[in-house]
């Protein structure tokens, strides 16, 4: 997806919330602090936007990427039936519940038929994020993971797959986990008052995460990792 479609997005939104009379261009300019001949020079394609110029559009018409991704704007209009888009973020982002326009890398197409089939579970708290997110692997974690994950493979994340089930039987789920800072991918054993973090790669350390007892032993888990995908 370009940018051009985003903003081709946001224009769609803006003009119909003032066609429906819950917006004018004077009160869009107020909230946002730009020249009303700012605002009409965007509505009308003399102008674009610029990255901290979408972000301050997007909180104040209370909107997030994801919204515009999903809007029928935003993408040629023959992509649409079979194709949803994935917001690619930074591996450090990823517990984030949604993403700022800057903090989005790039947007990848998935079938639609596909992402439906995955199914979800325990997504508890994660029901109200951005369901699938991509990140890519860095050095450390396609080193814990070879040979199943190499270095710059992309990594869709199901974020409302928190549970420790097997997804598939006999097969373990990789997750995306919460260590501190670190973000982490590994495969996950639940233990008394913490988790194994469990490499591929046995030159790499066994590592846990403890957990609040007060909290469920799932909340370090961001998302179980249902795509590989790998450049050759």
């Amino acid at each position: 997806m370009l940018i051009s479609h985003l903003e081709e997005a946001l224009r769609k939104n803006i003009r119909q919330r003032i066609a429906a009379g819950v917006l004018s261009g004077t009160a869009l300019a107020r909230q946002t602090g730009f020249q009303q001949a700012h605002i009409s020079n965007f509505l009308n394609r003399r102008r674009g936007l610029s990255v901290e110029g979408f972000d301050k559009m997007l909180e104040a018409l209370k909107l997030s990427v994801t919204d515009l991704i999903v809007s029928p704007a935003a993408a040629p209009e023959g992509l649409l039936k079979e194709y949803d888009d994935v917001p690619l973020v930074p591996a450090q982002l990823a517990h984030h519940p949604d993403f700022a326009a800057r903090d989005v890398a790039d947007v990848l197409k998935f079938k639609r038929t596909f992402l439906r089939r995955v199914r979800s579970r325990d997504s508890g708290a994660h029901a109200a994020w951005t369901r699938f997110i991509i990140v890519k692997a860095d050095a450390e974690n396609a080193l814990a993971m070879y040979p199943r994950i190499l270095p710059g493979a992309t990594l869709l994340i199901d974020r409302h797959y928190t549970s420790l089930e097997p997804y598939r039987r006999r097969e373990p789920n990789i997750y995306v986990v919460l260590k501190g800072k670190s973000v982490l991918v590994r495969y996950v054993e639940g233990q008394s008052g913490h988790l194994l973090l469990r490499p591929a790669n046995n030159q790499s350390p066994l590592l846990s995460v403890p957990f609040d007892s007060q909290r469920s032993a799932t909340d370090p888990i961001i998302g179980r990792v249902c795509h590989i995908g790998t450049e050759v």
